[in-house]
């Protein structure tokens, strides 16, 4: 368990790398460096758990088994059959294989991935499925066969807590970067006048609480040969969640959003420091104590209303914040910069766009607001 010898890449969209870089570095893993997609960083397999069990902005943990030359079918058959499978995988454990080429000799996909899933059935003895939690990854480019194994299973950003949702939801995992993008430590109040289904107040409670985000849901990697249940079970019990002194406030015009988000904290564990209310946002009040950070992402008019009828929204979002919150820095998440301008907010330069659902997002901020 002490040796540092597993390739662990953490995956992120493009464009948020480096804030995800700099989140494993601050929770102690190994030289992480931002890679397109991701961050590689090496370590044991208590840190790919504790990658899954602590890390709030990665997407996926994956886990580089290891990769060999292929330059035809028959050699990767050979190949494959002699790979060391079951010092990872469990021969009662059913096993997904996903194969992707690129600029290799063996172009093929399927007849690849019929390749590997043979010698893994024959050679193992596991049964494959296309429905199977386990998922083996194989990605052959430059005729080079890398193996790696995903170790989350359900995307991160699913933490267990979020029933019920919105129409248009922040993922956990883009939130928790966002926020920490705006410099949000934990150590200040959280507003949010257009909460949704609570994601960006409720995240916040969770770093300030000092909460693990994969405190309430299981991994693929209790499904292999590699996993220690009673080392996991030392691994979570190690946390030490506190009660903040600030707390987090979220409000939504929408009166079932905002009983959505109420159900969403209380299921986080943050019901007691969070606080939802049903109102627009013009007559949002700031909170009684020192300033701290507006963190909203508005409809867009991709998907939800009109693009054009948007711009008084969020001129109106704007008058109120700085009419009102003085002292206060804003966080801005939105895929139209014209909506962002409409705010009348001293945007700084935007970040770098971020995929989301199909949509181009940046994150805007200001310094506090005078």
């Amino acid at each position: 368990m002490n040796d540092n010898s597993l390739e662990i890449f953490l995956a992120v969209p493009p464009g948020l790398e480096p804030a995800l870089c700099e989140e494993a570095r601050a929770k102690g893993f190994a030289d992480p460096t931002a890679v397109p997609g991701g961050v590689l960083t090496r370590g044991n397999w208590r840190d790919v758990w504790r990658a899954n069990l602590e890390l709030r902005g990665a997407s996926r943990v994956l886990v580089r088994l290891g990769a060999f030359r292929a330059l035809h079918l028959a050699q990767l058959d050979k190949r494959a059959r002699k790979f060391p499978w079951k010092d990872v995988l469990r021969p009662d454990v059913p096993i997904r294989v996903e194969v992707t080429t690129k600029g290799s000799r063996i172009y093929h996909a399927g007849a690849a991935t019929q390749r590997i899933e043979t010698a893994i059935r024959e050679e193992l003895g596991a049964p494959v499925s296309a429905e199977a939690g386990l998922r083996l990854k194989v990605r052959i480019e430059d005729d080079l066969c890398t193996i790696s194994i995903d170790t989350s299973g359900e995307p991160l950003h699913r933490r267990g807590h979020k029933e019920a949702i919105g129409k248009a939801p922040m993922r956990e995992t883009l939130a928790a970067l966002f926020l920490q993008l705006c410099g949000y430590d934990g150590t200040e109040p959280v507003v949010d006048p257009m909460c949704g289904s609570g994601t960006f107040v409720i995240e916040a409670a969770e770093i300030a609480s000092e909460l693990l985000p994969g405190r309430s849901r299981s991994f693929a990697f209790e499904h292999l040969a590699t996993y220690d249940p009673e080392e996991w079970q030392r691994l979570r019990d190690a946390a030490q969640a506190r009660v903040p002194v600030q707390r987090f406030y979220g409000s939504d015009r929408d009166a079932g959003a905002v009983r959505m988000a109420a159900a969403n904290a209380a299921r986080a564990g943050v019901a007691e420091v969070t606080c939802f209310r049903n109102h627009s946002v013009s007559d949002l009040v700031r909170p009684d104590g020192p300033p701290g950070l507006v963190m909203v992402n508005p409809p867009y008019g991709a998907r939800i209303g009109d693009k054009h009828m948007l711009h008084a929204v969020y001129g109106a979002l704007g008058k109120t914040l700085l009419e009102r919150f003085t002292g206060w820095r804003v966080g801005m998440v939105t895929s139209e910069p014209s909506l962002a301008r409409s705010s009348g907010l001293p945007f700084k330069p935007p970040g770098p766009p971020v995929v989301h659902g199909g949509l181009r997002i940046q994150l805007f901020q200001t310094p506090p607001l005078r």
